[in-house]
Formats: C-alpha cells, structure tokens, sequence
C-alpha cells in the first residue's frame, strides 16, 4: 500500500511533515544547552523500532504499551496510536489493533535527554589509532536507555569531530576517569583481546568511610547483579556450599587516611558489575558518597519516563512522518526547542524523574597498562585529604 492511499484511510488531511532523527543523524554543538551547571540536550523527534515479542502477540496496541511501558499514561498511548505516532509495520491501526509475533512497532516520540553535569570531556592523548579522555561523572560511555546525544562518544563527535570510536572498557555513568577508546575496530580488537587473557592492569582511587586497614587486603567475593533493582550484591558460599554469582576479585591498599574517610587505591582482577564499589562495602568502607550501596536499603530513585525508551532495542530511520490532522501543532520554547502538545516531559528540558541534583561517585579511574602500553588520567580534587 503506498503512502498516499494510507493516508486516505486513515484520514488524514492538512498534514505537516518533520523529519526525524536516527542513530545516523550526528549530534551537533548546536544540540546542548548548558544550564546551572548541567548539560542539557535540546529535545528532538526521533523513532524508536521494537519488534513484538513472544509475551506481547495477541495484546492490543494500546494494552501492550500500557502494561509494558508505563512511563506515559494510557491516554497518551489511546491519543498516539489514533494520532499514528505509533505505528504497526509502518502502518497506522486502530487502537482495537491486535499485534502478532515478530511485527515491527514504532514509536514516534520528542524525546528528552537526561542532563549530565557540564564538565568538559577533556582529550589526554588523541594517537592514530587511540584516543584517551578524562571522562566526567554522570556522562555515560556510549548510548544506552534515554541517554544518546549526552554521552562521551556523542560529545566527542559534536565537539571535536570523532568518530568511529570504539570504547574498550566500560565505566560506570557516576565514575570519573581515564577512558580509552580505539579509533579503529581492529586496535578494539586487540585491547579486547589482552583484557580477555587478563593482561591488563585497572587502578582507581576512592574515597570511603573510616579509617581503611593499613595492610593490603584482598576480597574475594562473588559478585551477583540483579538487573531489576539495578544493583549487585556480593555473595559467599552458604551452609549447602552454593554460592550466587559470578567470581569477583579485587585487591585494595590504603594510600591515605584522615581518620574519617581514607582514600584507597583499588585493583580490580575481574571485571563484574559495581564491583569495586560493592567489594568496598563488603569491607565495611564503602564509598563516602555512593547512596546506592551506602546501606542495605535501596535509596529510591525515580524511573518517570524511562520507559519508553526501553522499547528502543534498535533505532530506524522514517524520513518523514505524516501527522494526522488531529494532531495538535508544535510550539517553541524559550530556550528555542519544539514543545510538542503530546509529549508528557515538555515544557520541560529533562525528562520527568530527574530533578538535576546528582553528583559524582568518589570513584577514579587512573590508569590502565598493558603488555608496553600505559594511559593514565590526574587525579580528582577529592581525593586529597586534609594533613
């Protein structure tokens, strides 16, 4: 069916056009906003692509995204799917619609960035075939969940102009530090490549409660990440023998101490998820400013509008969208953005949820060596302790 008698059918008339944005549409230095302190990312159109899954097939479309994305209210999904800002197989349905197995869905969103803290993303060594950067706390590495234009690889290309690159180890999005990424994919492989036969050396610093032991300590302790809560849990072996998790090591050793905090340098052998920070709260140390592992209770952080953005497994490209004509116009903001009638995070620039208050684990990455290579980044300015 062409696109023309689709849009008899769906009645659509006094259409506008607008062209959305896909993961081929570089970020720009025109799309930040700086503002208190934050980097904010002008809100933009853009398709997310989801394919429908064993568990959702005979749903409605209209109940599958209620019950499966519930950052937006129902009356949000009754008016997009009348609207055709969600679409089945780049067809509009009626909001009756049922979907099948392995159908393509697409939701047509104005979607608004998470702020990160605007600190620069400053370039310690640019060679041939790597490049190394200190990366700021709250930026994530690449993109993931809401987060695209305000990443390091997003900055990097908006304001310097590189791109490919290729991230070969991961930093967690509230950890400072030294990061390296490949400019080529064959230098990715060959980093990858030596951090799989455990070959390379990772040193960080942190800032943690009390008064560290003075000799070096090593904790073996398996490390298991419960994906719903969005934490892990070190674990050791029951009175069966069982043990949870994946095996975790790290080897800690004090460098200084005020009798508050100490700062300790933390090397971690394996590579597991918040390793560092939940092998320091298995000490009894943990990190002075990391509220997620600070107790045993999980501080309560808001997932408002997060939803959404977690049908986008894959991003496409639709050149442009038809509006149905009762869809009601686009405006402009004061910081010069659309505000768009439907989206339910305008007329603000963060999305719902994020109130602009994070800060930064006391946790660096300093330096990693391998077989004649070493990169390291300067140290924070926590982690000197007063004499």
């Amino acid at each position: 069916m062409n696109k023309r008698k689709r849009e008899e059918e769906a009645g659509i008339s006094n259409s506008m056009e607008i062209v959305w944005q896909s993961p081929a549409n570089p970020p720009e230095p025109q799309d930040y906003i700086l503002r208190n302190g934050r980097r904010h990312v002008r809100p933009y159109y853009f398709e997310f692509i989801s394919h429908v899954k064993n568990r959702w097939a005979g749903k409605t479309i209209v109940d599958l995204f209620a019950e499966e994305f519930k950052g937006r209210p129902y009356d949000y999904y009754v008016s997009a799917v009348k609207c055709g800002r969600i679409q089945v197989d780049g067809e509009i349905v009626p909001v009756s619609y049922v979907v099948k197995q392995s159908q393509k869905i697409s939701h047509f969103l104005h979607r608004h960035e998470p702020p990160v803290m605007a600190y620069d993303v400053s370039v310690l060594q640019n060679e041939p075939d790597v490049l190394t950067v200190c990366k700021p706390a709250s930026v994530p590495v690449h993109p993931c969940g809401q987060y695209r234009k305000n990443t390091i690889v997003g900055i990097l290309q908006a304001e310097y102009g590189l791109a490919p690159l290729f991230p070969i180890h991961r930093l967690d999005r509230l950890v400072s530090g030294l990061l390296i990424l490949a400019r080529n994919a064959s230098k990715a492989d060959f980093f990858r490549q030596q951090i799989e036969a455990g070959l390379v050396q990772k040193q960080y610093i942190a800032k943690v409660i009390g008064v560290f032991p003075e000799d070096e300590k090593m904790v073996d302790a398996n490390i298991d990440y419960n994906a719903r809560e969005g934490r892990s849990t070190a674990e050791v072996e029951n009175a069966n023998g069982a043990v949870k998790g994946k095996a975790a090591s790290t080897k800690f050793t004090r460098i200084s101490t005020d009798g508050t905090h100490s700062i300790v340098l933390c090397e971690p052998i394996t590579g597991r998820t918040h390793q560092i920070r939940v092998h320091l709260q298995y000490t009894g140390h943990p990190i002075a400013n990391d509220m997620l592992y600070l107790s045993e209770h999980v501080i309560g952080r808001s997932a408002g509008g997060m939803s959404a953005d977690r049908a986008a497994a894959n991003s496409g490209h639709s050149p442009e969208f038809i509006f149905h004509d009762n869809c009601p116009a686009e405006e402009k903001s004061k910081d010069d953005f659309s505000i768009d009638p439907m989206c339910t995070n305008c007329p603000n620039l963060a999305p719902k949820g994020y109130d602009g208050l994070e800060e930064g684990l006391w946790l660096h990455c300093f330096r990693y060596s391998g077989p004649g290579w070493t990169y390291e980044c300067p140290y924070p300015d926590w982690a000197s302790l007063p004499e």
